[in-house]
């Protein structure tokens, strides 16, 4: 990404996508802006929709095209909150957690044993088993393995977790049953829905025993500024929390290389044209991501959190319920 005289121009960002999300929006309107943002969801894959009314942007000038086209073609008028960098957790310690069908804690009629451990950067998801093939109906083994991605979309601080490894290492079920000439009774009988539900409990306790730490995007970045105003860039930088190369000279201007936040590349933008009368320039890209450095941000779920265990349970057998 590149600014000049504040104002993004050229050049392509490979930004990691940002989570700004909508703000006074009326109950009126909130069904018309999901479906507003689902159309331009399918139309642009680099934008990402959250159950929250939240988007996931690559920078700020895609946050206000949106905002423009919400008001011009959908007649949706919205206000986004302060853009906020994705982070990651990874995983950094091995955990494991079983729970066994018939015994509390556990409500469901399933058994599953699942180990957590980290994986190296760049690895992915990986999912294997501990346990024979042919133990249980393959269906129960894909709910699990299913319900295993989709809940480590929201880590212990609800970001997405990512390098790691889950091995099944203990299952169990109840084959179907009835009572004497009568048909199916679920009560009795095992479903993949049972290790559907169960699972996020078993993870979740598994990761925690683990433990994960949040990893933020940060940038390399190219700072270019006249040679006259380059001493007071050094302090400003330093404050964004940018770790600079050294500076090279080139004609006229300084060149500086260096790494800074994700979170604060928009800022330094907005700053640059003050520190260097309209004459800097800054171009950025994604490089890593490192381990936040204080406190580590946390992302309200948007799941049924399975990591307060009767909150939880009340809502999936509610939901059961009423399905």
């Amino acid at each position: 990404m590149t600014y000049r005289n504040g104002a993004r121009r050229g050049g392509t960002s490979r930004r990691p996508p940002s989570k700004p999300s909508s703000s006074r929006v009326g109950r009126a309107t909130r069904g018309a802006l999901h479906a507003a943002l689902t159309r331009l969801a399918e139309q642009d894959p680099l934008i990402g929709l959250r159950q929250e009314v939240s988007v996931k942007l690559y920078g700020e000038v895609q946050k206000e095209v949106i905002e423009a086209t919400l008001a011009e073609e959908f007649g949706v008028g919205v206000d986004f909150r302060e853009t906020t960098a994705l982070c990651v957790e990874r995983v950094v310690g091995t955990g494991a957690h079983v729970e066994v069908i018939d015994t509390d804690p556990n409500p469901f009629l399933a058994t599953a044993g699942l180990r957590v451990e980290p994986a190296p950067p760049g690895s992915g998801v990986a999912f294997r088993l501990g346990v024979e093939l042919g133990s249980m109906p393959y269906a129960f083994f894909a709910a699990i393995e299913e319900t295993v991605r989709e809940t480590l979309l929201q880590g212990l601080r609800g970001w997405e977790v990512s390098d790691f490894l889950v091995t099944l290492t203990r299952c169990g079920y109840w084959p179907p049953q009835s009572h004497a000439h009568a048909v199916f009774d679920k009560s009795m009988s095992s479903t993949a829905g049972d290790f559907r539900l169960l699972t996020p409990l078993v993870l979740m306790d598994a990761l925690r025993a683990a433990g994960t730490r949040v990893h933020e995007p940060v940038h390399r970045f190219r700072l270019t500024v006249p040679a006259e105003v380059f001493g007071t860039q050094l302090p400003v930088i330093g404050r964004l929390g940018a770790v600079p190369d050294a500076p090279v000279a080139h004609g006229s201007a300084y060149v500086l290389d260096g790494l800074i936040p994700a979170a604060r590349v928009h800022e330094l933008g907005q700053l640059l044209p003050g520190l260097t009368c309209g004459e800097g320039e800054v171009e950025s890209a994604v490089e890593r991501y490192e381990p936040v450095r204080g406190v580590p941000p946390a992302r309200p779920r948007t799941d049924h959190n399975p990591l307060d265990r009767k909150e939880y349970v009340q809502r999936v057998t509610r939901r059961t319920r009423v399905g």
